[in-house]
């Protein structure tokens, strides 16, 4: 498996690996790293002491590394020096380096290395202070984040040191890195080691104050001779041995705990969507922490107890991608330092501080952005909740009480939505009601399945053709299966109105309609849908066309709602409330700020969530019209929209979202999906429909012979596998719209597991895996709006080669 551009973050049992930072430049991280290799090896005798610095700048004769090695007698390794004793951002200006990424996978072969040998302890010496830059120009805080050592932090014992280490703290702190101790000189006049001391023990770091070096001496054989004494002392003392000894443990602590999780897991954690008979410790993933697209996992044999030598050099943990974009919400990196920062930010400025009739900075300013940005003349009011389900159950009651109110509806009928086949908007009751019976919700004792939904065409590519595929034995209502030159082409709307395609859709919703509403006397107030994809239901991509004409007919259809008063303003709904559920396919997941967008819409109530804060914490908007939100006027209360959370518009969700929405805006304006696009859009003058799986990937796979069909999308790649034997996500009889193929598909298929265990195990001689979730027999994938082209292109590799 060609491994992409990612470093993992290393443990072993054989070797103790810890980065040295330091508050300040001077606050003597060389002498403590000195002190500590010469302390290990008195310590450890039988053990390997190594000292690496990785970026280095000034005068070889004073580099750090030869320092250590004078004084310490430890092999000592530098990666990069260079002569000028300035930042290395611009020592390194003339030099033509290799990449962060290829300069961190350097360093992790070489960390590698040692843990090969006989085991130890390996120091590697930051530059400057915490947020000194790299050559490439980011700062080394977030450049050596990917590795996430244990620290330990040199604080700073000079005037002013007590404001610049506890800064320097918390910019570690706030991205992830543990702090296993704090080591700082004594100095009898600023006593910063008294104050700090007391600070960090506080959060349950060890201190360790060490003695000032002797002064610097004229004579060079003078002062090598007082450091060897210097260094020779505190290495021997009782302090730095139980400083030592008590690192270790710590390290044996947290290897034990990381083994122990899955167990305790399984006894007391009650998992989503998950069937307890058949988890145990070997099927529970243990994460250590995660970066960017990648996870730092357990290896499987470790959590499942598998118990190694104290001597076992190879590694504990892996880099794991999660193809799942953590259930759909990753967009901009874990471990993201730009969002971590807001969150702190926010959690400082406010906490957590009441909504109802009040308004915070956050809040409003994401309210404002999101307009601006769906850019939707209908959408004017923003309900904040925290999650899509909840969303959704607020648009449903947004949508059902306005179109009560305007047609004057009481309670003598069940008021219904209508949906699309497959559809599912959400766990919570409300949201259930709004999808068909299925695996979800048949266990669910006040399951209702209030509405009605319509079959619909599918979108998919197979042998390298995109095609709409009517619902097997309803050709004659939506016409026969259609094959195009691109994807670009289906979605052409305003090439395809007028054809065949939309006036057979238009007979067979209006037939459907005029059948409920006139002839079984059915009550509907609102639409609500999935814009182009039905996550839950199998990453079904919907032919854009067929939603387009529902949403039409519904709209201009006055015979339908015999009631109803058509107002001439634009932006009031007409015929029933449109609600489109964009908590999975909105914000840029499929490669747009808003998926009905696609469908050439403006729905009246659209709900955004998972990418909303781009996978930090969790928010839902449910954003609606003018319209909409004036029929809860009134004179009583009862009249209002009595739903509401305790955490309703959170400040810390809202100023993330807001930085998140931000930067995939600015994603967009920079053109930084450019690439991908103009691989999908070739000369046609389509709309731009891209996805950041390669165009020739997605048309190879639809080949393999255990594909049924493959869709792509945005940053969704979704395979559908064949399957003669599984069960569909329906009970039996499963809808028409699942026979899509002479196979029952669905979600209680077991088609894709033996791909989605091949993608886990990996490939033998690989240093990573994938983790992802199934739909039944559908396997896919997510890409992160920042994933780039070389890790996208071994995770095509790794999926065609498993395939």
């Amino acid at each position: 498996m060609a491994s992409p551009a990612v470093v993992g973050s290393p443990i072993w049992r054989s070797l103790r690996a810890y980065q040295v930072y330091g508050a300040n430049t001077n606050v003597g991280k060389t002498i403590v790293s000195t002190v500590l290799c010469k302390a290990l090896k008195r310590r450890f005798p039988k053990e390997g002491v190594w000292y690496l610095k990785p970026i280095s700048t000034g005068p070889q004769s004073e580099a750090d590394n030869r320092h250590v090695a004078q004084f310490a007698g430890t092999p000592t390794m530098c990666l990069f020096q260079f002569d000028q004793p300035v930042s290395p951002h611009i020592a390194a200006r003339s030099f033509d380096l290799p990449s962060d990424t290829a300069i961190l996978q350097q360093i992790s072969a070489q960390l590698s290395a040692y843990a090969r040998t006989s085991g130890g302890t390996v120091l590697l010496e930051t530059a400057g202070g915490v947020h000194s830059p790299v050559p490439s120009g980011i700062s080394q805080v977030d450049f050596y984040r990917p590795l996430r050592l244990p620290v330990v932090f040199v604080a700073d014992f000079q005037l002013g040191g007590i404001s610049t280490s506890i800064s320097a703290f918390e910019s570690l702190h706030t991205r992830g890195y543990d702090i296993d101790s704090v080591m700082l000189f004594k100095h009898a006049r600023y006593r910063n080691d008294e104050y700090l001391s007391e600070f960090f023990r506080g959060r349950g770091i060890s201190v360790l104050s060490l003695p000032l070096p002797p002064v610097r001496s004229p004579d060079i054989q003078r002062d090598e001779e007082a450091m060897y004494e210097y260094y020779k002392g505190i290495a021997r003392s009782g302090e730095m041995d139980e400083a030592i000894s008590q690192a270790a443990s710590r390290h044996a602590t947290r290897i034990d705990n990381l083994e122990s999780m899955a167990s305790k897991a399984c006894k007391h954690i009650w998992y989503p969507f998950t069937q307890h008979k058949d988890i145990s410790p070997a099927s529970v993933m243990t994460i250590d922490s995660a970066y960017g697209n990648f996870f730092q996992t357990l290896k499987p044999n470790n959590a499942a107890g598998f118990k190694y030598s104290p001597h076992e050099t190879s590694g504990l943990t892996q880099p794991t991608l999660d193809g799942s974009a953590s259930w759909w919400t990753q967009g901009l990196g874990h471990g993201n330092p730009t969002l971590s920062l807001s969150a702190a930010y926010a959690a400082g400025r406010y906490g957590h501080v009441m909504f109802a009739g009040g308004i915070h900075e956050p809040a409003l300013s994401l309210a404002e952005l999101l307009l601006k940005t769906l850019n939707n003349p209908r959408l004017q009011r923003v309900f904040y909740s925290d999650n899509g389900s909840s969303g959704m159950e607020i648009a449903i009651k947004m949508g059902l009480q306005a179109a009560k109110s305007r047609y004057g509806w009481g309670n003598d009928k069940e008021l219904g939505i209508l949906g699309l086949r497959g559809s599912y908007h959400g766990d919570t009751l409300g949201a259930m009601d709004c999808s068909e019976p299925s695996i979800f919700n048949q266990r669910v004792e006040w399951y209702r399945g209030r509405g009605f939904w319509f079959d619909f065409p599918r979108v998919k590519m197979t042998n390298g053709f995109w095609a709409v595929q009517p619902t097997e034995g309803m050709e004659d209502l939506l016409g026969p299966a259609t094959t195009f030159g691109s994807l670009g082409e289906i979605f052409d709307i305003e090439s395809r109105r007028g054809g065949a395609c939309e006036t057979s859709y238009r007979k067979y919703i209006e037939s459907t309609l005029e059948r409920l509403i006139k002839v079984e006397g059915k009550r509907f107030g609102a639409l609500v849908m999935e814009p182009v994809v039905l996550g839950a239901g199998g990453m079904v991509l919907v032919d854009p066309l067929f939603q387009h004409t529902l949403v039409r007919v519904i709209r201009s259809t006055p015979d339908l709602f015999p009631h109803s008063s058509y107002p001439s303003d634009s932006t009031t709904w007409t015929g029933l409330p449109i609600i489109t559920d964009e908590v999975f396919t909105g914000l840029y997941r499929l490669g747009r700020a808003t998926s009905s967008s696609f469908l050439n819409i403006h729905p009246d109530i659209s709900v955004y969530a998972k990418l909303l804060t781009g996978g930090l914490v969790p928010l839902c908007a449910t954003i609606a019209s003018e319209s909409i939100f004036e029929a809860f006027l009134g004179s009583e209360k009862r009249d209002a929209l009595l739903h509401g959370h305790s955490y309703t518009a959170h400040a810390v969700g809202c100023k993330v979202a807001e930085v998140a929405v931000r930067e995939m805006v600015a994603m967009e304006k920079q053109g930084v999906w450019e690439g991908f696009r103009r691989d999908w859009v070739g000369t046609h003058a389509t709309p731009d429909i891209w996805s950041n799986w390669s165009k020739a990937f997605v048309s190879e796979i639809s080949y393999a012979k255990n594909v049924e069909s493959v869709v792509a999308i945005g940053s969704l790649l979704a395979i559908s596998l064949h399957d003669h034997r599984g069960a569909g996500m329906f009970p039996s009889p499963p809808p028409l719209s699942f026979l899509l193929t002479p196979e029952i598909t669905g979600y209680t298929s077991t088609a894709a597991n033996s791909l989605q265990r091949k993608l886990f195990n990996g490939i033998a001689g690989a240093d990573w895996n994938i983790h992802t979730r199934v739909l039944g027999n559908v396997l896919y994938l997510m890409a992160g709006q920042t994933t780039t082209r070389e890790t996208l292109e071994a995770i095509e590799r790794t999926v065609k080669r498993s395939l």
